[in-house]
């Protein structure tokens, strides 16, 4: 071997022949990462800070935004979206026209449904921040003037959670009897099995324990025994410390299921209803202007119970979960029947209620609250790959669900801001997100938050194979050029209609707090509808078609009325004698109209 003159390894005396020259390092060592350029990140139009209204019944009139922190937006780059990352993005979503944010739970978590095997009650996962990051979270989006709701799993835990590990571990201690347990499975054979595709009973066998606890979701996930009244108390003080952190209200997940009896399905049973009293009158006395949303996927004439009474209130608000899947179903129909005969079915609520409306439940479209027939015809439409389908349900997201037709994803806006109660929109839908149904169960539709064409998407600096799951590159619904920063320099981008329709409803509180009113039309593909208050009438109608359709609409006690687009401003035929107005659409289009009495 031979060595250039200057590099020959020159002999040591005593130590022997010599190692060789030092390393020498390279000439570009790594950069850090603090001195590269800042992200280039999206900037909307930066809005002035209102602070919260006093109004009681803002839910009534608001449009919710459900936001995955973990989705969202990473501070630190650590691949994981964090509150930190979610502050740095409120001026955005109060540009968008957002009144409230719903957080899916942020608790200490093995992380095996999402978040919902809760761990623990009082603290904040330590990958998305710290107590004084969520406090500065309320206080920024208070001072935007939107509200923060977050999630309350008062039905279970995690069986990571200490309370069930006190329990197995001490069946004679405090926390023994804080779940269901039993020494055989045979107990309440009526309660149907929820999660059909991976559970085959209700009941778990403990092997520490030597008994059977109950759950009606997975079997890592337990359920609490609210017949101990000190469950029931534990679960107050939860609610009061979030509260008293400056929340605006709890999403209660799976109420109906807090109890259980023999000879019953175990669901909406009066001890639930009694226990949910309780918490509004602590709310209502405690904590004045906060709410409690019951999300109960069960018929109206069911889920109406969790509203109570005037006199005996239990929710401000409920979700409609039948709304959902009738929307998508007239859609591929092209029939508005199915949406009329819901909302007929539908009971009255109680003075000062509201329903929550959304178009998928969360991250799925979920297909119990439709006949076997229906279900099977959606499922074609929807889910041609069985990889899309989950539980009873899709697990898609809008855009993807409704192959990417800008026409029809804004018809289903259209509906969803427009029919009785206050919408919620999931975060991406109004860029258009996609999914990527490669990915296991509702990951799918829980990748990161797409702000620009850069690495990641905007969304963390991390390396890429550090994030939390794959960004979405689809030919169709890649992150390169559906992102918010591409959509915000694009005036007639789908983010900028989003933006304005909310403006919109924002400037008409009929959306929010009026009767509806189903109308007549001699086409079956026209829904027409009107949202009416005291002081303003809006006539709704759609036409579901995928082709041009004309109609005369019978507009009861509206003879001679004017007609205004509530967009442009433009005239339309007024109301004639005979109370019927005759329009044409072109494909899914959809008119909202302000309706003027002559007398007025």
């Amino acid at each position: 071997m031979t060595f250039p003159r200057d590099a020959r390894p020159v002999p040591v005396p005593g130590r022997g022949p010599a190692a060789g020259p030092a390393p020498v390092p390279p000439v570009t060592a790594p950069v850090p990462i603090a001195a590269l350029p800042p992200r280039r990140q999206p900037t909307p139009p930066v809005d002035a800070r209102p602070g919260l209204s006093d109004d009681p019944d803002w839910y009534r009139t608001a449009v919710f935004y459900e936001v995955i922190v973990r989705a969202f937006s990473d501070s630190d780059g650590s691949g994981t979206g964090d509150l930190r990352g979610l502050i740095d993005r409120l001026d955005y979503l109060q540009w968008l026209g957002i009144d409230a944010l719903w957080l899916p739970p942020f608790y200490p978590s093995p992380l095996r449904d999402g978040g919902y095997d809760v761990s623990d009650y009082t603290a904040i996962a330590p990958q998305y921040g710290s107590t004084t990051d969520f406090a500065e979270l309320v206080t920024e989006a208070h001072a935007r003037g939107m509200r923060v709701v977050i999630d309350l799993v008062m039905n279970h835990t995690s069986d990571q959670h200490p309370w069930f590990q006190a329990s197995r571990a001490d069946p004679e201690g405090p926390y023994g009897d804080f779940y269901v347990w039993s020494d055989d499975d045979t107990r309440y054979q009526d309660a149907r099995i929820i999660f059909v595709d991976t559970e085959t009973s209700n009941w778990t066998f403990d092997p520490v324990r030597r008994q059977f606890f109950w759950h009606r979701f997975f079997s890592h996930q337990p359920d609490l025994n609210f017949e101990n009244p000190r469950v029931a108390d534990a679960m107050l003080d939860v609610a009061r410390f979030w509260l008293q952190m400056g929340v605006d209200g709890f999403r209660l997940d799976a109420v109906p299921y807090l109890y259980e009896a023999e000879g019953t399905n175990c669901e909406n049973l009066p001890q639930t209803h009694e226990f949910l009293r309780r918490v509004r009158r602590m709310v209502d006395t405690e904590f004045p202007g906060r709410i409690l949303l019951a999300e109960a996927n069960q018929w109206p004439r069911d889920v109406v119970d969790y509203f109570g009474t005037e006199d005996d209130p239990e929710c401000h608000m409920c979700f409609h979960f039948p709304v959902m899947p009738r929307i998508f179903y007239a859609i591929r129909d092209q029939r508005a029947n199915q949406i009329l005969e819901i909302l007929a079915d539908t009971p009255d609520i109680p003075p000062g209620a509201q329903w929550s409306t959304f178009l998928r439940n969360h991250d799925e479209l979920t297909l119990e609250m439709v006949s076997t027939e229906e279900r099977a015809s959606m499922y074609g439409w929807y889910a041609p790959d069985p990889r899309m389908r989950a539980n009873v349900g899709i697990r898609r997201r809008l855009a993807p669900l409704l192959d990417n037709s800008r026409k029809e994803v804004e018809l289903a806006h259209a509906l969803l801001l427009s029919l009785p109660g206050s919408p919620c929109l999931y975060y991406g839908d109004e860029i258009g997100m996609g999914d990527n149904i490669w990915l296991p169960d509702r990951d799918a539709v829980r990748t990161p938050m797409q702000w620009t064409p850069d690495r990641n998407a905007g969304f963390s600096t991390a390396d890429p194979g550090k994030v939390y799951l794959p960004l979405v590159q689809s030919l169709v619904h890649h992150y390169g050029y559906v992102n918010v920063e591409a959509q915000l320099e694009q005036s007639t981008s789908l983010l900028h209609w989003v933006h304005g329709m909310l403006k919109v409803r924002r400037r008409h509180k009929a959306f929010g707090t009026g009767d509806f009113v189903a109308l007549e039309c001699d086409n079956e593909s026209i829904l027409g509808f009107l949202r009416r208050t005291d002081t303003e009438t809006i006539l709704c109608v759609a036409n579901l078609s995928a082709t041009a359709r004309s109609a005369s609409v019978h507009v009861p006690g509206h003879a001679g009325a004017t007609l205004t687009d509530v967009f442009g401003g433009a005239r339309f035929p007024a109301v004639d004698d005979d109370e019927r107005v005759v329009m044409t659409w072109g494909s899914r289009d959809f008119y909202w109209l302000v309706v003027e009495d002559p007398s007025v």
